[in-house]
């Protein structure tokens, strides 16, 4: 952290937390966010706390060797539209990001030396971390953030960090064009050419057009690695990049293969390579890969795996709480989906927490419709959402399906528990009269339809903040609202989210917003699920993320 100003909101969070007004996960996420370094963050807290909190230093990492991690490897040429983190895993091992939420769930800077918010936290100034070289030896600068900000904001580009980034860094401007309805087309811009301002080689200064709290974590949403520009946007075997591996060898659905760095200009790598294994879609498979030892660890393991990877003796389960939301959702701009009604009796007719046992064997937390989960720090909790089947069906009669109503729902053939939990849907649903047939695909073939399907399943992971997964699948208009979900309050609740520092005002805000998704929004989502995954005991320095991200710099492993 450079030696800045104390920003003025931080004496009101320490306060707070002194008066238990706030508690510690919230006072460290919002203080890291105001520039206060997490060693400094944590140590407050742990005085406060009356212990130490700080988190524990790693053990030395043996070297050499190669760690195999089962995984699905999907294609991941354009790493700034990447759909899923697995893609990203391949991918950062090569390229990095400006900032790092940590398995804590913290946001430290990582490309960035550091962060300074201004007292109204529409201004930005991040500094660049001097020393950083790409693997071609030239210097990490400012032109080189810029470039992947100018990009990553191109409609064209297709990113899902314009979501994240619309509401403070681009303006809508009508193109002098109509559509097939004779409406005016839109498209976005810059709000400002100065928005993104270069002010040396190490220093980019974001000046937002409204206030923005939550900088720091979209700069660590996967689809914003920072990529080479002279290799425009495109990533495969020899990309250049900062991290600490080099990928030489990629085949879609079998395997990836990443070389170590012996110039890396960060901690590690300990590993000489990293191999990722695309195992398939059957359970069975990566029970039997780990048991023989033929890979060292997975991404994430199967719910009903669990008690048999306990059998084996030469692993490790690893396990975290996360704000993952396995979320059916409707399109809800077509018929029968444009009906509130029809949207709140499919919510109305399940039991989250048969839900949660029968598909994910309990590991994990009851949901509210909503994907705010409470581990994430502005989560405000509603009343009890309690299963009314009879509710239900006066729902459907007063929306014209006195006798029921029959759909198709979409489903992906992987992971297996998916297929589990619309299974269990169906058979909820089916109490209530609405008959649901059940269209699973393989998984090539759900995501040509995933986001144009009415009726389908997502599963959206974990994001630090509530705010963000709102931002990403709810505000009208950006590039992943799947449902076609457009509310004018819920859009201009959700910006003054975004602006509000004190925790607890933007929880009041926030519990404005589970409501409306609640009363009226696109998703049945009955639980959030808790991760485990399995790692052979000879695989060191290995810590769970609640996103899955795997950090390959960090891991060390044992000879036999």
């Amino acid at each position: 952290m450079s030696n800045q100003r104390e920003h003025p909101s931080v004496p009101k969070l320490k306060a707070q937390l002194r008066d238990g007004k706030i508690n510690r996960r919230e006072f460290l996420w919002t203080a890291t966010m105001l520039g206060v370094s997490a060693t400094v963050a944590y140590d407050f807290a742990g005085r406060v706390a009356g212990r130490s909190l700080l988190p524990e230093a790693r053990a030395a990492l043996p070297q050499g060797g190669t760690i195999r991690i089962g995984m699905r490897v999907f294609p991941i040429e354009d790493p700034h539209a990447y759909s899923f983190p697995a893609q990203s895993n391949i991918g950062r091992q090569v390229f990095e990001y400006l900032s790092k939420t940590g398995q804590d769930n913290i946001t430290r800077p990582y490309l960035l030396e550091s962060w300074e918010p201004s007292d109204d936290i529409r201004t930005w100034t991040l500094n660049i971390r001097r020393g950083v070289t790409w693997r071609n030896g030239r210097e990490f600068t400012a032109d080189d953030v810029i470039w992947n900000f100018q990009r990553v904001l191109a409609p064209e580009t297709g990113s899902s960090t314009l979501g994240l980034m619309k509401s403070y860094l681009l303006e809508e401007y009508e193109t002098g064009e109509t559509d097939d309805k004779g409406k005016p087309k839109k498209a976005t811009r810059l709000w400002d050419a100065n928005a993104i301002e270069r002010i040396d080689s190490h220093t980019v200064r974001l000046n937002c057009r409204v206030p923005q709290l939550a900088v720091p974590e979209h700069l660590f949403h996967y689809p914003f690695g920072i990529l080479d520009p002279e290799e425009g946007g495109k990533f495969g075997v020899g990309s250049n990049g900062t991290g600490a591996f080099e990928l030489v060898e990629v085949e879609v659905a079998r395997k990836a293969v990443l070389r170590a760095r012996p110039d890396y200009w960060g901690d590690g790598p300990h590993v000489d390579e990293l191999h990722f294994v695309n195992l398939g879609e059957d359970p069975a498979t990566a029970l039997t890969a780990v048991a023989s030892k033929q890979v060292d660890g997975l991404m994430n393991g199967e719910p009903t795996l669990l008690e048999a990877f306990r059998q084996q003796p030469h692993v490790d389960i690893h396990t975290v709480g996360t704000a993952t939301a396995p979320t059916v959702r409707v399109k809800q701009t077509e018929k029968p989906f444009d009906d509130v009604r029809v949207r709140v009796a499919l919510r109305k007719s399940i039991d989250s927490e048969q839900a949660l046992q029968v598909a994910y064997r309990g590991l994990g937390v009851k949901g509210e419709h909503h994907l705010v989960a409470p581990i994430h720090p502005e989560y405000a909790p509603l009343p009890e959402w309690n299963r009314d089947v009879e509710g239900a069906k006066a729902l459907l009669a007063q929306a014209g399906y006195p006798d029921g109503i029959d759909l198709t729902l979409d489903v992906r053939s992987e992971p297996r528990w998916i297929v589990d939990m619309a299974q269990n849907y169906k058979e909820q649903w089916a109490e209530a009269g609405i008959r649901v047939d059940l269209n699973v695909m393989p998984v090539p073939m759900y995501l040509k339809v995933w986001f144009t399907t009415n009726f389908g399943i997502t599963n959206w992971r974990h994001r630090p903040l509530g705010i963000m997964v709102h931002g990403l699948a709810f505000r009208t208009g950006v590039p992943w609202n799947e449902s076609g979900f457009s509310n004018a309050e819920f859009d201009e609740v959700l910006s003054k989210a975004e602006m509000t520092v004190d925790v607890e005002e933007r929880r009041d805000l926030m519990e404005r917003l589970e409501q409306i998704l609640q009363d009226e929004g696109p998703a049945v989502q009955a639980f959030f699920v808790g991760e485990y995954t399995v790692y052979d005991k000879r695989v060191k320095g290995f810590r769970l993320h609640p996103t899955l991200y795997i950090f390959g710099n960090e891991l060390g492993i044992e000879q036999a």
